[in-house]
């Protein structure tokens, strides 16, 4: 062991290790002063009582080891305890006697202590090795068990099993430690949080005195005073990041937890009633106003302490709903703690029912001690990270995998009912668990078992139902398609379909993933001239009318829905006209069927009138993600039988153009740049970006263009040439700014074009379960969806590259204040794509690590711009994004990444077919998210809400040709050039 200590001349930040080098008989009153100083730095010695801590600096030593070094051997008898103060050591154990098979199991942080064993004189049950410099306080045997017998349960509070399992009981003091309830009412507040309840205090002083006073209630007089819901009128009048007043109720939640607010009963929740609370400067009697000088600062500070405030919020509330038993929690408590689960991975596989009834008994726990559970122990707990990450320790093995946040564990032991297979060790403080207890988690099975139908056809399940707790409007028992075969999902929707329910939108939008068009035309063909039952002819005559009905209803609703897709299939346009002319003849016989046949009639004729354009205007895209002037028509929509000019470059930086269709893959491109070419020799296609980064394309790749990156190029070589292949000059990107041209418009109208650009994209884009589910298996461009966002990346490197081509301090200032200000504007256009796109171009690393820009940046725009990013704060899934889109009526131009990622996570995490069966259940949860797209687009951008200038065409050249770097080591290296490293 290599140990460093402090010299006779230690500088005086070092003059507590030379007290703890004197012998404790030596140490003086002012020696013990300064370690307890030192001690005091370490939150875990917090909860020490001032004996025990007054003790523990007379009696400990100081220890320095440096990296790598073996504090001590498993299977050594020990003769110390030990507390880390700085650094950290991996703890590590082996099955055998052989030191090289040990295993690292978990890391001990500051504030952990190990080396208990000394207590019954057993040997260590693990091997202590220094992952980097660590400061550690030693106790020798004598003098710990003399202190553990007097303060046990404090010190116990630092051990960290299951390497020190204690006989002596500490591991049940520390589970109970687990199982309390969070702790609400801390005695005394964080620095931060106190400073907020002050700061919210002075400017409702300053702003609205009346809301704080003396107040009476049943002969009682309250002194100082504010009323629940006046605090949240009040809080959600300050600011737009308190979005809501649930969101202003876990504002105040947070305070209240930490006593800067108090409920005058001393409730530990805050509600929007009439109900007192006091601040904590009032709770004394005769507290001074605050003077001039306070309430100016407070209202400078009001900004950034409501934006820290909306940043914690949302935890405190759920928090204080988990807090009250299951039969205390409201609807709106359940919605709360439902769309917080919402996209936890733990959760994705569930289905909606199970996700809602897992609201009902979830509770949340924090996580002091250091292990949750122990291989061995009975599984009574289910749970769900929240937040922080664990090691899962088998014995024998070491750390198999860590989880991390949406990860899941203990489930299998309440399953099977067995003993834990595994230790769960935490890797983190402070980790917060979501947990279902074992009677709540088989209770929900139950429930769902009992509320589940399985049908059956030949001994084999063909359609799984689950009962709804919501009756219909008929009184009947409602059943929800849990899973089940194409054509029985279809059967049973005909059967029992009504016009507003949500799951036949669900099968109109998702049937093309489990029965393309080609199958569900025939089948609905066959169920129009539906075979009639025996009984009279007029029983017959209704039979039949009401099948026909259910048929057209379906086929009116899924035209509709898919009428721009249609034009591609001539198929589909021969089955809409053999059913408009079956129908025709019926509705001669039947006016409960005429209704349909003028919508039905307005289908064909329109599906006719895009087929013959279509034949007519073959229309070519030349250039269409390159810098053209086609950039300045207005968009259309890209379709499968378009074509487009592309060019391929040759090793020698000469290139061939080539007319091939939009959905053509790799193959079909390198053999029409062969045939152009003559070439005999065996190509290879290449997407070569402007970072010098070469991507071979696969040869079953579809619509391989619009995968190209903002400055990326198609090569085609032989593959001996593909090394030596360089990128275009053209590639680097512009090398001057063009701050110059737009530094003259105004703000409102660049981000008035560009949203106008932005909506055009949007409008097109019909492309989302392709993305999601793989164009190659549709055989379908997404080159709509491609463009789109290609725009958002390019608005974000615009950014980017403008900041970093501008050399003058003052200039870049002025940038910053201008993109700052589009972005607002386009926050206020409801174009959400392009405000991330912006915010995140001046988060991007090579403009964030210009110090000397932001320092010179206004205070105003700071505070905008840390407001922006408060909008953008991922935590709890971009938790603040969502609860602002839900306040917004559309039309909205979304954060298209992240409703993208939504449908990723639903898709990867969930099976498409369940035992030959459609898991429907996914199908639904991808609807949902493709009807949030409908519904930003449900109705029209207004071209009016901003005055045109008489430069709007020159606007709207400039942002639709934008010209950035798109590689990001060159703009790095530029932004070192402005402003190079701090010595």
């Amino acid at each position: 062991m290599v140990a460093v200590r402090a010299s006779p001349n230690a500088s005086p930040s070092a003059e507590w290790i030379c007290c703890l080098d004197k012998r404790p008989s030596e140490r003086s009153g002012e020696d013990v002063d300064i370690i307890l100083t030192r001690l005091r730095e370490v939150k875990a010695f917090h909860r020490f009582p001032p004996p025990l801590l007054l003790q523990i600096c007379a009696c400990a030593f100081y220890e320095c080891l440096e990296k790598g070094i073996t504090l001590f051997r498993q299977g050594d008898i020990g003769t110390s305890w030990y507390a880390v103060l700085s650094g950290s050591l991996d703890v590590k154990v082996s099955e055998t006697a052989n030191h090289q098979d040990a295993v690292t199991i978990c890391t001990l942080g500051i504030g952990t202590a190990f080396g208990e064993s000394i207590l019954d004189n057993t040997p260590r049950h693990a091997t202590i090795v220094s992952r980097e410099t660590s400061e550690l306080l030693r106790i020798e045997q004598r003098e710990f068990k003399s202190l553990w017998e007097k303060y046990r349960q404090s010190l116990a509070g630092l051990l960290a099993p299951p390497y020190g399992a204690m006989e002596s009981g500490s591991n049940n003091d520390i589970r109970e430690q687990f199982t309390k309830e969070p702790c609400f009412g801390a005695q005394v507040p964080s620095e931060k949080l106190q400073r907020a309840g002050k700061v919210l205090r002075n400017a409702i002083l300053s702003r609205a005195p009346h809301m704080i006073r003396d107040r009476k209630y049943h002969l009682k007089t309250y002194r100082q005073c504010c009323v629940g819901t006046e605090l949240v009128d009040w809080l959600v009048l300050q600011s737009a990041c308190v979005l809501t007043r649930s969101h202003a109720v876990g504002m105040w939640q947070a305070l209240l937890e930490e006593r800067v607010l108090n409920h005058v009963d001393q409730d530990l929740g805050f509600q929007d009633k009439y109900l007192f609370y006091r601040f904590l400067d009032d709770e004394e009697e005769d507290t001074p106003l605050p003077s001039e000088e306070e309430k100016r600062e407070s209202e400078e500070e009001l900004p950034e302490t409501i934006l820290f405030l909306a940043q914690i919020g949302p935890d405190a509330l759920l928090r204080m709903i988990l807090k009250k038993s299951p039969g205390q929690r409201t609807g709106d408590d359940l919605e709360i703690i439902y769309d917080e689960l919402l996209h936890i991975k733990a959760l994705a596989h569930l289905s909606n029912t199970v996700s809602r009834l897992a609201c009902f008994p979830l509770k949340q726990r924090y996580k002091d001690a250091r292990t949750v559970f122990n291989q061995g122990e009975e599984g009574t707990s289910w749970y769900i990270i929240q937040k922080g990450s664990v090691n899962v320790v088998i014995y024998g093995k070491g750390v198999v995998c860590t989880l991390h946040e949406g990860d899941d564990f203990g489930k299998l032991a309440l399953v099977t009912d067995s003993p834990r297979a595994a230790s769960i060790v935490l890797r983190e403080d402070n980790c917060h668990f979501l947990r279902v207890d074992k009677e709540d988690f088989n209770r929900i099975l139950r429930d769902v078992e009992a509320n589940t139908v399985r049908l059956k056809e030949h001994e084999q399940p063909v359609l799984v139902l689950e009962k709804s707790p919501r009756a219909s409007t008929l009184g009947s028992i409602k059943y929800t398609v849990i899973s089940g075969t194409p054509e029985k999902i279809l059967e049973h929707f005909l059967e029992s379909m009504r016009l507003n329910e949500e799951s036949v939108d669900d099968f109109v939008l998702m049937h093309c993933v489990f029965m393309p068009n080609t199958q569900l035309c025939p089948l609905l063909m066959a169920q129009y001239p539906f075979s009639s039952p025996p009984g009279s002819e007029q029983e017959k005559f209704e039979f039949a009318v009401n099948c026909k009905r259910r048929a057209l209803t379906l086929t009116l609703r899924w035209a509709n829905t898919h009428s721009y897709l249609l034009q591609e299939e001539p198929a589909s346009i021969a089955f809409l006209e053999e059913l408009y002319g079956s129908l025709s003849n019926d509705s001669r016989m039947s006016r409960a069927l005429k209704d349909y046949l003028t919508d039905l009639e307005k289908i064909v004729q329109l599906q006719q009138v895009n087929a013959d354009y279509c034949i007519f205007v073959q229309k070519t895209l030349i250039r269409q993600f390159s810098n053209g002037e086609e950039r300045l028509q207005k968009k259309q929509p890209i379709r499968n039988q378009d074509d487009i000019l592309l060019k391929v470059y040759c090793s020698d930086h000469t290139y061939t153009t080539i007319r091939v269709a939009v959905a053509a893959t790799g193959r079909e491109v390198i053999n029409a740049v062969a045939d152009k070419l003559g070439s005999t020799d065996e190509l290879v296609l290449v997407h070569h970006s402007s970072a010098g980064e070469k991507q071979v394309v696969k040869p079953n790749d579809v619509s391989v263009f619009s995968a190209l990156s903002i400055n990326g190029r198609l090569f085609a070589c032989p593959r001996e040439q593909l090394s030596s292949l360089t990128h275009l000059p053209d590639q680097e990107g512009p090398s001057a700014g063009s701050m110059s041209t737009f530094e003259l418009m105004s703000s409102k109208d660049l981000a008035y074009q560009m949203t106008m650009f932005d909506w055009e994209l949007f409008s097109c884009m019909h492309e989302l379960l392709y993305h999601t589910f793989g164009r190659q298996n549709f055989r379908r461009t997404t080159a709509n969806l491609d463009l789109f966002l290609r725009r958002f990346n390019q608005v974000q490197l615009w950014v980017v590259t403008e900041v970093c081509l501008c050399s003058q301090l003052s200039k870049r200032v002025q940038l910053l204040k201008k993109f700052i200000k589009i972005a607002a504007h386009c926050r206020e256009f409801k174009n959400l794509n392009s405000f991330f796109a912006i915010i995140m171009g001046m988060s991007n690393p090579a403009v964030s690590r210009l110090s000397q820009t932001w320092e010179k940046l206004p205070t105003k725009f700071k505070k905008f711009y840390a407001e922006f990013e408060n909008m953008m704060d991922p935590s709890r899934n971009h938790r603040s994004y969502r609860l602002t889109v839900t306040k917004l009526e559309p039309p909205i131009i979304p954060f298209m990444p992240l409703l993208l990622k939504d449908m990723t996570f639903t898709h990867e995490g969930n099976k498409t077919f369940i035992d030959t069966m459609v898991n429907f259940e996914k199908m639904r949860i991808i609807a949902n998210a493709i009807r949030q797209v409908r519904h930003c687009r449900s109705q029209p951008f207004n071209p009016d809400i901003c005055q045109p200038n008489k430069n709007q065409a020159e606007v709207r050249g400039y942002v639709r040709k934008l010209c950035v770097i798109d590689n990001q080591r060159a703009l790095t290296q530029l932004s070192y050039r402005l402003e190079p490293r701090r010595t």
